[in-house]
């Protein structure tokens, strides 16, 4: 199973930081995560970046195991 890591608003719209689920690409992996944490979550998701084990993702890229998604969705400060 692979981790997945959820920042800023895709972590409020989850209600959690992280989860872990079993797929073989990244799409698979966002379209698990998608049903798994509904409407809110599918509208922030759009604007996230993706990245894989520290470095950026592509929806059709393979992941096994031990691999780490993150979810990074725009942020704003001062």
């Amino acid at each position: 199973m692979a981790t997945l890591r959820l920042f800023a608003s895709i972590r409020e719209a989850a209600g959690t930081g992280s989860t872990t689920i079993e797929a073989d690409t990244v799409g698979e992996l966002i379209e698990a995560a998608t049903q798994q944490f509904g409407a809110e979550f599918a509208r922030v998701l759009p604007s996230c970046r993706v990245w894989v084990n520290g470095e950026q993702a592509l929806h059709v890229d393979a992941i096994s195991a031990g691999d780490e998604v993150a979810l990074l969705p725009p942020v704003s400060g001062g």
